[in-house]
Order: C-alpha cells, then structure tokens, then sequence
C-alpha cells in the first residue's frame, strides 16, 4: 500500500483558520496603534517577542539533522525582514521602518496568502513560516497605525535595498544551484507569479508591478509623512 504523503494545502480550512487568526490580530494591533499612538513599552515588547520565537526556530534549521542548503539559510526576503521588523520596533529608525511597511504589506503578504510549504503542524519550519510572516506584517501595520507612514526618499531606498538583494541571491543561486526568493525558477506550488511570463522575463516584470505597486502606496503619504 503506497505510503500517503501529508503537506500543508493552500486554502484548505486549515489555511484559511490561519488567515483567520493572522487578520484578527492585525485589526487588534491597528486598533491599539490607532487608539494609543507610539506605546514605546508595547512597542519594544514586541521587538523583543519577534526574535524569541524566530531565532530559536532559525537555529534549529541550520542544525545538521535538519540542514539543507536550499531552504535552511537566511536568504530569503522574509528571514530578512522579521529582524528589520524587530529593529524597526525598537528603534522607530526610517529606514527599518520603511522596509518593514513595504516588504510586510506586499511581499510577506504573498507568503501568507499562497504559502510555498510542504510541511504541517507541529513541524517547526511549518511553526517558523507562519509566525515569522505573521510577525513581520503585524510590526507593519502596528507601525503605520502609530503614523509612520513612508516618503518617496524611503520608497526610493526601499526600492534600491530590495535589488541589491534580489541580484545578490541571484548570483548565489547560480552558484550554489538554489532558488531563493524564487528568483531563479518559479516555486512548485501556486503563486502570483504563475501569471506572470516565464523564467527570467517574471523577474523583470515582478520588479516593475512591485515598484508600482510600492509608488502607490506612498503617493497618500507623501506630503503628510512624520519620517
């Protein structure tokens, strides 16, 4: 009898329980941020909750039992972004904020909403996905919510920080036959880009709708902006 091979599925009642409780706690986190402002003992707080529950579950993926070269670095966008998050917390600093309001609003998003994952609960990189995006997208909205809204200097930042990224993974992808970011070939799984041209035009194309994307989001702000 062949052996069944249990993976997590995208928009199964499992997933959308997740939304769920990741959509509930962002309106609870907008609301306080709204309702308070800039909470700095809340705030910090939360800086120092990311790390507890992300560090630990990075560490354990760079264990030997559990390494692997192609997922297990911290090289993608989000492994990025929930320590930006967290600093972005702590220190209120432009710049953090800027990448934690872009990336967690857009890019993180996409990871919440078609998850690349095979594995279930309780597996810790199952754990580790979900709560590193949930963490990251909760540090933006809270953030926006107190009025820190982004200018076209931090949009322009944004934009040159998530290149040099995005060449830099490019070339170590090349090199160590990897696909981080899904720069180099398109994830297994359903995803937004699926509608987009194939390898590597997607790139291009997937840069360009971000940009916009990110232009419109600043545009509202631009002139009312505290950074």
């Amino acid at each position: 009898m062949p052996l069944v091979v249990n993976r997590f599925q995208a928009f199964s009642p499992e997933h959308f329980v997740l939304i769920g409780l990741f959509l509930l706690v962002f309106a609870a986190l907008v609301a306080i941020g709204r309702r308070h402002g800039d909470n700095e003992r809340f705030r910090r707080a939360f800086a120092i909750a990311i790390p507890c529950f992300t560090v630990p579950m990075q560490v354990l993926q760079l264990l030997p039992g559990d390494f692997d070269l192609g997922t297990s670095l911290p090289l993608q966008y989000c492994d990025l972004a929930w320590g930006i998050a967290a600093y972005a917390l702590w220190t209120r600093r432009p710049w953090a904020v800027a990448l934690t309001f872009f990336w967690g609003l857009t890019l993180t998003t996409q990871g919440i909403i078609t998850p690349a994952l095979a594995e279930q609960f309780p597996d810790p990189r199952y754990v580790m996905f979900f709560g590193m995006h949930f963490c990251t997208v909760w540090a933006a909205g809270y953030l926006a919510a107190t009025g820190s809204t982004p200018t076209w200097r931090l949009y322009r930042f944004t934009v040159a920080v998530t290149a040099a990224w995005a060449a830099f993974v490019m070339v170590f992808n090349e090199i160590a036959d990897t696909n981080y970011g899904y720069l180099n070939g398109k994830p297994n799984s359903a995803s937004a880009l699926d509608l987009l041209p194939s390898w590597p035009t997607y790139v291009v194309v997937e840069i360009v709708i971000i940009a916009a994307v990110w232009a419109l989001m600043t545009w509202p702000f631009a002139r009312t902006t505290n950074w």
